[in-house]
Parts: structure tokens; C-alpha cells; sequence
């Protein structure tokens, strides 16, 4: 009785539908301006919130405490996870699945930037309200978009589609953050967000090129017998395929370093006595630039090592970065220019690092729900950045920069050793990766009866 009860209660996991047939010539470039374009969306009011405005507030005289309070902000993006399920269940509008959420969210975007400008920068409590309605529309935006990429891409051009995110990123830290900035400058406060709201609307455009292909509830045999069950997205689907448990791993430990360096990284240089235009030149432009370009490369390095293979490449490069901040902050390598440069490439190993882990993310979500699965992964992999950049100034108060550069690259290494044991892991039982695997047994069992004549 209560291996009945597993098997009928495992209906929320079902084979895939068949993929999108891949687009060629002229479709398959509006595909990769139509993800451009809808990650830009994403990008200028997400830097214009974490870069633009920090500094701005702070000229008008707005507490730190209160300019702290904005990372907050970043909890729509970690829990994201929690809502996408609804946005690959339900259609809202009859333009299309997930264009009927990604323009109801854009324009509640541009609108947020719009309503900032009408009230003063220092009205803070305002501020972070109008704030967390713009993180929540930008974090439903893109879940459907990362849906909507997932079902779109094939797997030969899931390399050149992740490329486009990451340039579209690096477009939006110039034009949300460093744009943003030289408007506040020039213009002022109110004629800079009105300026911005309005950009952010010029990427809707994209949104007449999307072709979502039509899906019905993919239905699947109950074990028990009975009707058809139909398949629902749901994070309990997720979490019952074990291809897709097996990648969330190496998504909660691939990224597990990086925070500590990289929320370090500027006040290390500030106190190994850089100049804060130079600070200011690999954090802004050189950065931007390194993230087209890294993008680029990661295209060619997928194509040559192969999805997996060039994700270890990756890792094993940031270890090297990592291991130069060491030396460098325990006196073995002296000199700006070793830890300028390690600075500056592991910012270009980060993007292309970005562009390969997310193709890993696309290769294994379910085309039944692609939001859904791509954001548990995407959402795992930051949250494990999060707090190793939320631990990285106690442990740099506690024992120094020398031992948390220590921490981070030993981390590094680890985590390059241990995903390449996941990869190498097998997955278990053969037959569809997208079905539980008490619903392959039960299958299995249906189908001997059958032919036992039971």
C-alpha cells in the first residue's frame, strides 16, 4: 500500500515536450536580439539601483545605514524561485505565455523609475518601496525570460544566446550605472530617472519578434490507473529528476569562492594604496569591456572543450586569480600591476564562467518548465555568492585579507575538484531523465503486466 501511494503521488514530473525546432538565417538573429534586448531590460534599472544610486543618495546627505538598507533589494532575485512555478503554470495575457508577463512587467518597470522621479531622493521609506515593487517586476521578468530562452534555444546555440545575457549585463552597468551617474551630474535627479524609464521601455520593441511555440499539458499514465495525470510545474518536479539535482550541486558549489574575493576586492586595492580612479577603471569600463568580450570567448571555449570541460577550465583559471590576491596580500608578489591584472581577469573568467554555467543550467531544465528550473539553479549559485561575499569583511577583519585570500582560492580548487566528480557521476536508473524515477518503476511494472497478460 504505500509503495502505491509513492507512485501515485509522483504525477508532477513528465517527460518534456519536444523542443522548439532550432530557428536559422534571419529568425535565429531576431532570437539573439530578442534576448538581448530583454536582458538589457533587466540590466539598466538593476544597475541604476545597485550602482547609480548608492552614491547619489549619499551626496544628499542620505544616513549609510539607510543606503545599506537597499541591499535588501536583492531578496526578489534570491527567492525568486519561490513564484516561478506560477509564471510557466498560468498564461496572463493572449500575446503569447511568457510575453504575456515579460511586457506587463516592463512597463511596471518603467513606470517604478518614472514614479522615483517625482519624489525627492531623500524620502528613503519611499524610496525602498517603490524600490521592492521595480525588484519584484524585474525578478518575474526575468523568470519568464529565462523561460522563454530555455524554450527557444537549441542546444547548439544555447552558447551564442547565454553570450547575448552577458553583453547585455555588461550594456546595462554602462547605461543603468555609469549613464545614470553622468546624468545625475548634468541633468539632475528628476530628469535623470524620467531619462531612464524611458530607455527602459525601448526593449519592448524586441518583444514583437518573440515566437513561443505552443504547449499543452504534456499528460502522463497514472501508475494506479485511472485517467491521465496532467503534468504541473512545481519545485517538487524539479527536485525529483535526478539530472537536475545532480547540476543544483554543482550550482551551490561552483560559485562558493567567489564572493569572498570579489566583496573584498575593492578595499583591498583601496589599502594596498591604488588610486580610486584607477579602482574606478576596472570596476566601470574595463569591466563592461571584459564582459563583451569574456562572452564572446565563452562561445568558442564551449564549442572547443564542450559544455562541462570548459566550465572545469574556468575554474581552474579563477583559482589562479584567487592564489595571486594570496600572494600578493601575504608579500610574496609585490607591485600594483600582479594584482591589477589578476583583478582584471578574473572579472573576464567571470563573465565567460557565467555564459558556460548557465548553458549547463538550459541543458538540463525541463521543457515543460524551463523558468522554473533554470531560476533554482540560477537563484542556488547566487545565494552561495551572497553569503560568501556577506562573510568575506568579517573573516577580512578577524584574520586579515592574506588568510581570506587563502580561504577563497583552497574553496576554489575544491569546488573544481568536487564538480568534476558530479560530473562524472552517474545518474542512476536509464530511461527518461525528465520522470521520476517511482514513476519509471511503476511504468516498468504496467508494462510486464501487460505482457504477463495481467
Amino acid at each position: 500500500m504505500t509503495a502505491n501511494r509513492l507512485n501515485c503521488a509522483s504525477d508532477t514530473s513528465a517527460p518534456s515536450s519536444a523542443p522548439a525546432a532550432a530557428p536559422s538565417g534571419l529568425s535565429q538573429i531576431k532570437l539573439f536580439a530578442t534576448l538581448s534586448g530583454l536582458y538589457l531590460a533587466q540590466g539598466i534599472p538593476t544597475y541604476l539601483i545597485a550602482a547609480a544610486l548608492p552614491p547619489v543618495l549619499r551626496e544628499h546627505g542620505v544616513s549609510r545605514s539607510s543606503i545599506g538598507l537597499l541591499s535588501l533589494l536583492m531578496l526578489p532575485l534570491v527567492l525568486k524561485f519561490l513564484w516561478a512555478p506560477l509564471i510557466d503554470r498560468f498564461r496572463f495575457l493572449p500575446i503569447g505565455h511568457r510575453r504575456g508577463w515579460i511586457v506587463p512587467m516592463q512597463l511596471v518597470t518603467a513606470t517604478a523609475i518614472a514614479c522615483m522621479a517625482l519624489i525627492e531622493p531623500t524620502n528613503v521609506v519611499g524610496l525602498f518601496a517603490i524600490c521592492t515593487v521595480l525588484a519584484i517586476a524585474m525578478s518575474t521578468q526575468d523568470i519568464a525570460t529565462d523561460g522563454y530562452a530555455t524554450r527557444t534555444l537549441s542546444e547548439q546555440n544555447r552558447g551564442v544566446g547565454n553570450a547575448c545575457q552577458g553583453g547585455a549585463v555588461a550594456f546595462g552597468v554602462v547605461i543603468g550605472g555609469t549613464g545614470s551617474l553622468v546624468l545625475f551630474e548634468t541633468v539632475g535627479w528628476t530628469a535623470t530617472l524620467l531619462t531612464v524609464a524611458a530607455i527602459s521601455l525601448l526593449p519592448l520593441l524586441v518583444t514583437l519578434w518573440m515566437r513561443e511555440p505552443e504547449q499543452q499539458p504534456p499528460q502522463v499514465a497514472s501508475p494506479c490507473g485511472g485517467r491521465a495525470l496532467p503534468n504541473r510545474p512545481s519545485l517538487r518536479a524539479f527536485f525529483m529528476r535526478r539530472e537536475a539535482v545532480r547540476i543544483l550541486i554543482v550550482a551551490l558549489v561552483f560559485r562558493a569562492s567567489e564572493g569572498l574575493v570579489k566583496a573584498m576586492e575593492g578595499p583591498y586595492l583601496v589599502d594596498a594604496g591604488l588610486p580610486l580612479s584607477w579602482i574606478g577603471y576596472l570596476s566601470g569600463a574595463s569591466a563592461a569591456t571584459a564582459g563583451i568580450i569574456g562572452s564572446i570567448l565563452a562561445i568558442a571555449l564551449i564549442k572547443w572543450q564542450g559544455t562541462e570541460k570548459a566550465l572545469l577550465t574556468l575554474g581552474a583559471l579563477r583559482t589562479v586569480c584567487f592564489a595571486l590576491f594570496a600572494l600578493h596580500a601575504i608579500g610574496w608578489v609585490d607591485g600594483y600591476l600582479p594584482v591589477m591584472s589578476a583583478a582584471g581577469f578574473q572579472t573576464f573568467i567571470r563573465y565567460m564562467e557565467i555564459v558556460v554555467l548557465y548553458s549547463l543550467f538550459m541543458s538540463v531544465a525541463s521543457k515543460n518548465q524551463p523558468g522554473t528550473d533554470f531560476t533554482i539553479l540560477a537563484c542556488a549559485q547566487l545565494i552561495v555568492y551572497l553569503l560568501g561575499s556577506s562573510l568575506s569583511g568579517l573573516i577580512a577583519d578577524a584574520a586579515g585579507y592574506d588568510l581570506l585570500f587563502v580561504i577563497a582560492t583552497a574553496l576554489s580548487a575544491l569546488a573544481v575538484l568536487l564538480t568534476a566528480r558530479v560530473f562524472t557521476m552517474s545518474i542512476g536508473q536509464p530511461g527518461n531523465p525528465e520522470m521520476p524515477e517511482a514513476l519509471q518503476s511503476a511504468t516498468k511494472t504496467q508494462r510486464g503486466n501487460h505482457d504477463r497478460g495481467l
